[in-house]
């Protein structure tokens, strides 16, 4: 079967994550995928342009359809529970373990603006959750970075302690997390 477009993609955007974009070389990723590299030339003009369309596929699928999912969700605090339960299941969120890796990546020049954007665009929709439940501008943005820094440390701890992953477990951090940040002061 041939390859798609989208094959490389994601095996691009794994490689991103995993090792840095510096490491998305084309002959390794035509090894991979079973693959010879006239098949990712047929696809692609040259490698940048591989990497900035998996970037552009996680910035959609990890934030963009989120958003607009979730933001149809009337009530804030169900809209923030919900995303945080769906950004949390690895079912839902395929890109989740890859999102601590990116982010850690910042330095890179590569990835470095495409990252300051979803992290606004993520920050700025919690940000919106909070004021929905009528906390003060000032403290809806502390309470957005603490929650997106939840959801990051959800999956930075991991690989260090794969007992925090079971659906129970998963579910009472989740509940636990939304208690804390939509408690009033």
């Amino acid at each position: 079967m041939a390859l798609r477009r989208e094959d490389w993609i994601r095996a691009a955007l794994l490689a991103i994550a995993e090792r840095g974009s510096a490491e998305v070389a084309v002959e390794r990723l035509a090894v991979q995928l079973g693959a010879t590299k006239g098949s990712f030339y047929w696809h692609f003009r040259d490698r940048g342009e591989l990497v900035t369309e998996a970037l552009a596929l996680w910035e959609r699928e990890g934030t963009d359809d989120f958003i607009t999912a979730f933001g149809a969700v009337s009530d804030p605090k169900e809209r923030l529970r919900r995303l945080l339960t769906a950004a949390m299941d690895d079912e839902d969120n395929e890109h989740g373990p890859a999102d601590a890796a990116l982010l850690a990546a910042g330095a890179d020049p590569v990835i470095a603006e495409v990252i300051e954007r979803v992290q606004a665009k993520r920050v700025g929709f919690l940000e919106r959750c909070f004021r929905d439940m009528g906390f003060p501008p000032a403290e809806s943005r502390h309470r957005a970075r603490i929650a997106y820094s939840i959801y990051l440390g959800w999956y930075g701890q991991q690989p260090a302690d794969p007992s925090a992953a079971p659906p129970r477990e998963r579910a009472a951090y989740e509940r636990i997390a939304v208690d804390l940040l939509t408690r009033p002061r």
